[in-house]
């Protein structure tokens, strides 16, 4: 049994090589199949983790550590306790890149011609700029430096109609009763994400505490290297008591991030489609192949070769052909991500067409593939089905041909 196998495969080999057209364009077909499902997969999860990453860097921070009160309810009231107890020891930690304490409120603009209300956020302006990459997308101006300095989105200076060096009023409620000061706008930052352009203004850390009342600040943003956030925040918790808790960026997002889980879990058919059309193609091939070849089955049947051996021949080279596609696929696809994963060739592309999108998902114009051993099991998917294709058409045919009358037919 093993040595008729045997033969069958090797027969099956040296078939694939008398019908090199016909191979090569089983071999084509497989092999774009398979690069098609792995830059699919490749580009979902890099757009995923592009969306998680420019939230981590432009809208909120890797890791944010605040009171759990705070996280539902972001009223400064629910400010962390004491900030400077908490902050050494997350400094202390291995992974941690860097921290900074932020103090966060609703406020209300007013410039000479409009009033708008805005995110504010109160920072130590020089341990921001080692969290997120707010500081260095300043388009005009500068970062502030110190109390009574402001930096506004650009889109929301337009929409209050200020320039750099002019003043403004914010107005908010502060633990005590109501409170102001006024500011004078020293840069504007031009992200390309609409929730910092549009909603958010920076000022001191200091001025954030003289308008809310509070000493401290609402949270401790921590950096850490990207990819790590879930796993450090952990680490972090263990040390926090009292109602601290660190949050990674994917909780930071709450709904948001569930329902772009939930829209990966969508394309899970998409895939399998991909691999069902492929698989039907080879499927296709494989057939004209045998109706091409009826008579040489003919001949290959009365020289004694049975009807079962030749159906496991047909079958057999549609595996090969879909294996060497496979292969083949596999070089290309992932030569195709780990140059996309390396140079940002998405985000100038995509960032023209869903500029809208783009700039409401926090991802900025830098998309870039993820690079997963996993693919290649999708991807593996359109072999299989290949071969379970090709044995239930074209190698029944072939079990049910008669050698004459198959002779007499490609006459």
């Amino acid at each position: 049994m093993n040595r008729g196998v045997w033969a069958t495969s090797r027969l099956a080999w040296r078939s694939l090589f008398r019908q090199r057209r016909r191979t090569a364009l089983l071999i084509v077909v497989v092999a774009y199949a398979t690069a098609t499902i792995l830059f699919f997969w490749g580009f979902t999860d890099g757009f995923l983790t592009s969306v998680f990453q420019g939230q981590a860097r432009l809208v909120n921070a890797p890791i944010v550590i605040t009171t759990s009160a705070y996280h539902d309810d972001p009223d400064p009231v629910h400010a962390l306790p004491d900030p400077d107890a908490i902050q050494p020891a997350v400094d202390g930690h291995r992974a941690v890149l860097a921290t900074a304490q932020r103090l966060e409120l609703a406020a209300l603009l007013r410039s000479p011609y409009a009033s708008v209300g805005v995110q504010l956020r109160g920072v130590e302006p020089e341990a921001e700029s080692r969290i997120g990459e707010v500081p260095s997308r300043i388009g005009a101006g500068r970062m502030l430096q110190a109390p009574g300095e402001a930096v506004l989105g650009v889109a929301l200076a337009e929409r209050l109609d200020v320039r750099l060096g002019e003043r403004l009023a914010i107005d908010a409620a502060s633990v005590a009763g109501a409170a102001a000061t006024g500011v004078r706008v020293v840069g504007l930052v031009d992200s390309g994400v609409e929730m910092v352009d549009r909603i958010t203004a920076w000022v001191h850390i200091q001025d954030a505490r003289a308008l809310t009342g509070v000493n401290g600040a609402t949270s401790v943003a921590v950096a850490v290297a990207p990819g790590s956030e879930a796993r450090v925040a952990a680490e972090l918790q263990s040390d926090l008591q009292g109602g601290v808790r660190a949050y990674p960026v994917l909780e930071q997002m709450g709904t948001l991030a569930r329902g772009l889980a939930a829209e990966r879990l969508t394309m899970i058919p998409i895939g399998l489609i991909f691999s069902i059309f492929a698989a039907i193609a080879v499927t296709s091939s494989v057939l004209v192949s045998v109706l091409e070849r009826t008579r040489e089955f003919g001949v290959m049947l009365s020289l004694g070769l049975d009807n079962r051996r030749l159906a496991w021949m047909v079958t057999l080279e549609a595996v090969f052909a879909s294996i060497l596609g496979y292969l083949l696929g596999l070089v290309i696809g992932y030569a195709l991500l780990v140059w996309m994963a390396r140079v940002n060739v998405l985000g100038p592309l995509y960032g023209t067409a869903w500029s809208d999108l783009l700039a409401n998902l926090a991802i900025g114009n830098d998309i870039r593939t993820d690079v997963r051993l996993l693919y290649m099991l999708p991807a593996g998917v359109t072999v299989a089905l290949a071969a379970l294709f090709s044995a239930l058409t074209p190698a029944r045919r072939v079990r049910s041909l008669i050698p004459a009358e198959a002779m007499r037919a490609a006459d």
